[in-house]
């Protein structure tokens, strides 16, 4: 429990786990490495970067979406300190073609990632839009 208890004192908790559509899984392990699906901060964060939603609130979002991800990596090994590695994060962002701070927002998933693990929280990371 050292990371849910990192977390608690971070302020933060994991939300309920996500509820993936019919024919889908929020996570597949295969081995000892566990493949998580997308997550979302949730459709209080809905908009595109460039137009009415800054960088900042877009970097919180993505902390929020992190959270989200925890909750269904805590569903399917059952405790979030048996995580060894963050090996890869996938970060998509919902923004104008003119926008060119992707990796500025997805850092919030990252950051957090490394505030919560340390090094082992730290992986290869794409930033798109």
């Amino acid at each position: 429990m050292e990371v849910e208890n990192k977390l608690k004192a971070m302020g933060l908790e994991l939300p309920t786990p996500g509820n993936p559509p019919p024919g889908r899984a929020g996570a597949v392990q295969v081995g000892n490495i566990l493949f998580v699906g997308g997550h979302t901060a949730g459709p209080d964060h809905a908009g595109k970067l460039g137009d009415s939603i800054t960088v900042e609130k877009a970097y919180e979002a993505a902390r929020g979406a992190c959270l989200s991800c925890l909750a269904d990596v805590k569903l399917a090994i059952g405790d979030l300190d048996r995580v060894k590695q963050v090996v890869k994060v996938f970060g998509m962002v919902n923004a104008l073609p003119n926008f060119k701070q992707h990796p500025s927002v997805i850092n919030g998933f990252s950051d957090l990632m490394v505030e919560v693990f340390g090094d082992k929280g730290r992986g290869a990371r794409s930033a798109v839009g």
